[in-house]
């Protein structure tokens, strides 16, 4: 809520600053719970597996339409889960993208490798559903995930499929875009599965803990990248109807 007026005495603003913060902050406290609890319980079960009823009894709300109250409907809470995370992700890229330009780089196909990779991978124990969540997601939403990216939070891995077009071995265009979609579900399989197993508290996982196994995937990736493509590849990915790599 903004409130304005032209004749106000210059300590109401402040007095009003007060009580919006009072009334907000435990709003905003209760709804960022909910919604760290259903992006959990979405990583788990799929969002077509979990009720609204069942996200505010697992908020610990005694008003089992708290998610109405707070976001208007379960569409709308999980489309607030896309861009939170998204727009986390997107900013750690851009930000190690432009650490490269200003440097004259990128120069090698594991520098955006990298740059798509470890963004990617969970900044703290919370965030890593939302690796499960999205993939999941992706599956089975695919238009209301894309639509609530748009256009504006996925700049970073469009970014990066510029610079891989450039410095990824010569091959037809539609060949490169086949190999940026096997990429791109490549990395959500992966990072979904080492969430996963470092989520799994029953046993040691000292393969998905270990930063050598990250490296290793990323060399992986790059491995799809740059292997030589083949005649008949090339006939193949030309004659295929053209799909956006990010779409």
């Amino acid at each position: 809520m903004h409130l304005t007026g032209g004749h106000c005495n210059e300590n109401l603003p402040h007095m009003v600053r007060l009580q919006i913060s009072s009334d907000e902050q435990p709003r905003n406290v209760s709804a960022a719970h909910i919604k760290a609890v259903a992006q959990r319980l979405f990583a788990e079960r799929g969002v077509d597996g979990v009720t609204v009823r069942e996200i505010a009894t697992a908020a610990g709300q005694k008003n089992h339409g708290a998610v109405g109250y707070y976001f208007g409907s379960k569409e709308a809470l999980v489309r607030e889960i896309i861009v939170d995370g998204a727009a986390a992700i997107d900013g750690r890229r851009n930000a190690m993208l432009d650490a490269l330009e200003q440097t004259g780089g990128p120069r090698t196909v594991r520098e955006i490798v990298d740059v798509l990779v470890y963004p990617a991978v969970a900044a703290d124990p919370g965030e890593g559903d939302y690796t499960c969540f999205i993939t999941m997601l992706a599956m089975t939403h695919r238009d209301l995930m894309m639509d609530a990216l748009g256009d504006r939070l996925n700049v970073g891995y469009r970014r990066c499929l510029d610079h891989l077009r450039r410095l990824m071995p010569d091959m037809p265009a539609a060949l490169k875009n086949q190999r940026f979609i096997f990429v791109g579900n490549y990395l959500n399989a992966v990072l979904s599965a080492r969430q996963r197993a470092l989520a799994d508290g029953s046993r040691r996982h000292p393969m998905w803990n270990a930063d050598e196994t990250l490296d290793h995937f990323a060399r992986s990736v790059v491995s799809i990248l740059e292997m030589p493509s083949t005649d008949a590849e090339a006939r193949a990915a030309e004659s295929a109807p053209e799909h956006d790599p990010v779409g």
